[in-house]
């Protein structure tokens, strides 16, 4: 039997996954909110293929629960937030996970932590843990790598990195992904897993933070940098990708900052780059302003974010561009700009709307942030309007771009 320990973005599609390819699984997490929902049949997210494979998890009597299970094997999925001033991950989380999974298991367990942790987190933070209990288990690190959206898929077709101690081990714990892991699984050891899955997200990160500061080099000159770019990319060699509004979520945003704060003498490229894309909300702020100047537009109550989340399609809002936008206006005491985002049922955020009709009617500025599908469906709509473009796709005359 598996007990996942954690059921939130990561760890219930997961423990899912698991599930619906005939392994025992059972879920735990300290939210009993969230756990009698799950109880109830429902999910907690929005996400493709998600609720499909809950049923059939379901079928395969999954079971969700607030406790901790005595059984040999455990995969930990918590949150792993970084501190804001310092860049340093925080393992409390793990941290607590862990210690509680050695009151419970048996000897010779193996635990299985994928959650995101900073190179060095496993050493300084967790293995102290273990040695204190007294337990004899089996450490392993399994990196997650999927992206809200297209989870699901993700899920089956990544490839994984598995690092662990034993070579043994690891081979045991690559078995068991590969009972729905149609991906190639690497064996390798825990430092080396724990600093691969931090460098994918840092490339991701630089290169992201290119694009956009290439954007406002191009912006400065009165040069189209989607056309730029388009040509640039026609050499073999050459993949820059997109500009947009900001990062989010909760890897690229937030993985680069751990080897900064681990190596704050050595990750200068990444400091640059992370401080580049940080900065991107506020740039977009700043050209909202010029086009209300430009167009004569002199109340801020009629400028429309468009999206909250922090890409397209999904529901996950975690360090979305958006509330980083409304985070910098709030800082300068202005009042918060109108939101819609047609996939957040709940309000977040001042001045949010759940209808687009009406969203559009109070505003004479619209601010892409998000190209949800949604958004592509009705470009009729926004005839008439100023629009600010943050991602290059609205295909109407007159239209801004960052």
């Amino acid at each position: 039997m598996i007990n996942v320990i954690g059921l939130g973005y990561i760890g219930l599609p997961t423990a899912l996954m698991l599930s619906s390819h005939g392994v025992e699984v059972i879920g735990t997490d300290y939210n009993k909110e969230l756990v009698d929902t799950l109880r109830a049949g429902k999910t907690t997210f929005k996400e493709k293929g998600l609720e499909e494979l809950f049923n059939q998890a379901v079928r395969q009597g999954i079971r969700f629960t607030t406790q901790y299970q005595k059984t040999d094997t455990y995969i930990v999925s918590v949150p792993t937030p970084y501190d804001k001033f310092s860049k340093k991950v925080d393992p409390g989380y793990v941290i607590k996970a862990v210690r509680t999974v050695l009151e419970h298991c048996t000897d010779g367990a193996t635990v299985i932590i994928e959650s995101t942790i900073s190179p060095g987190t496993i050493d300084k933070s967790v293995r102290p843990v273990i040695a204190e209990s007294g337990k004899a288990v089996n450490l392993v690190h399994a990196p997650e790598r999927i992206i809200p959206g297209n989870m699901v898929y993700e899920l089956l077709h990544n490839n994984r990195t598995i690092g662990a101690d034993d070579r043994a081990v690891g081979e045991r714990v690559k078995a068991l992904y590969s009972s729905f892991c149609q991906g190639e699984i690497v064996v390798t050891d825990i430092r080396t897993a724990e600093m691969t899955k931090v460098v994918e997200n840092t490339f991701r990160a630089v290169n992201i933070a290119f694009a956009n500061e290439l954007a406002r080099i191009c912006r400065h000159d009165g040069m189209d940098v989607y056309e730029i770019i388009r040509i640039c990319n026609m050499h073999p060699r050459v993949n820059i990708l997109q500009p947009g509004p900001g990062v989010g979520g909760h890897c690229i945003s937030v993985d680069p900052w751990f080897l900064v704060g681990d190596y704050p003498s050595l990750a200068k490229v990444i400091d640059e780059s992370m401080k580049t894309n940080d900065s991107q909300p506020a740039y977009v702020l700043n050209r909202i302003h010029e086009i209300m100047k430009e167009n004569g537009l002199g109340d801020t109550r009629r400028v429309g974010l468009y999206g909250l989340t922090y890409k397209e399609n999904v529901d996950d809002v975690r360090e979305s561009p958006t509330l980083q936008l409304l985070e910098c206006q709030e800082r300068h005491l202005a009042e918060p700009l109108k939101v819609y985002d047609p996939l957040i049922g709940k309000d977040i955020v001042p001045d949010q709307y759940h209808d687009f009709d009406a969203f559009l009617e109070d505003v004479d500025l619209v601010v892409i942030m998000v190209k949800h599908d949604q958004i592509r469906q009705n470009w009729d709509k926004l005839r008439g309007k100023v629009i600010l473009d943050c991602h290059n796709i609205c295909p109407l005359p007159g239209t801004y771009h960052i």
